[in-house]
């Protein structure tokens, strides 16, 4: 029988897959994994199976206890080592290839339940993929849900960054980016909810206190209601502790004003 190889190209099409979906989301039954077996002419068992061997170099999984599967090629190990903290590139290689993928399909062959795939031409704006890329890696890291409420809608959800940076590397960097809606999104971009080393939330008394009139009782035991608590922690790219720690001492010094 004449086997039937991954390729480099499948492999990294299949490392952006395992960044920008929740890892439990992989299964052959899934629309989104069966259209991916059709664009690279693979079945969904094998599209999970590849999955799991890619969770296997993922350190934070590991960290988790979630092994992934083992008998890895030499060829996984070179593509997660190439873009592992290179999600940039990343992006960019996995998109031109699956837009040259696509076009080899057959005519009758439709991806209607993968949009995600859908792209114009070979050559899409960088910034934009990589702004989409950042925003998918986080939330799929946190099933979709606010870290501090839990809310679970994509459309009430914002990813943000813990620091801004000049540097591509940690703009990129999921473990640079926290899931929070709206409002909490910007208390903590404006030092009005910290969020420690520790994962511990701290509210500004600039929000529950008397600096801030006019704001309902509810509206306030509701905000304080996380005051002290535990953020719900990633399944993957936990955020970092020292970017953390920057943007907490600049909470801290917003207080002592």
């Amino acid at each position: 029988m004449e086997r039937n190889d991954w390729t480099k190209e499948q492999i990294t099409i299949a490392l952006y897959e395992y960044c920008r979906k929740p890892f439990g989301q992989f299964s052959a039954r899934k629309p989104f994994v069966q259209d991916l077996g059709k664009l690279m002419n693979r079945s969904a068992a094998a599209i999970v199976r590849k999955i799991g061997n890619l969770a296997s170099f993922d350190p934070q999984m590991k960290e988790r206890g979630v092994s992934g599967l083992s008998h890895t090629s030499h060829l996984d190990a070179e593509i997660w080592s190439k873009y592992y903290g290179h999600w940039d590139q990343l992006a960019i290689d996995a998109e031109k290839l699956i837009a040259e993928f696509k076009s080899n399909l057959p005519a009758d062959i439709e991806l209607s339940d993968y949009p995600e795939l859908s792209i114009t031409g070979n050559n899409p704006p960088r910034e934009k993929i990589n702004r989409t890329l950042f925003r998918e890696m986080v939330l799929s890291a946190y099933d979709g849900q606010c870290c501090i409420t839990g809310i679970h809608n994509a459309s009430l959800v914002d990813v943000c960054h813990i620091i801004n940076s000049d540097k591509k590397e940690e703009l990129m960097d999921p473990c640079n980016g926290l899931a929070l809606n709206p409002l909490f999104h910007r208390a903590y971009d404006n030092n009005l909810i910290g969020i420690s080393p520790d994962y511990e939330v701290y509210v500004s008394e600039d929000i529950i206190g008397k600096k801030l009139n006019g704001m309902g009782e509810r509206t306030k035991e509701y905000i304080l209601s996380f005051n002290h608590q535990k953020i719900q922690m990633p399944r993957r790219f936990a955020p970092d502790k020292d970017l953390l720690a920057i943007h907490f001492e600049s909470y801290k010094q917003r207080q002592a004003i």
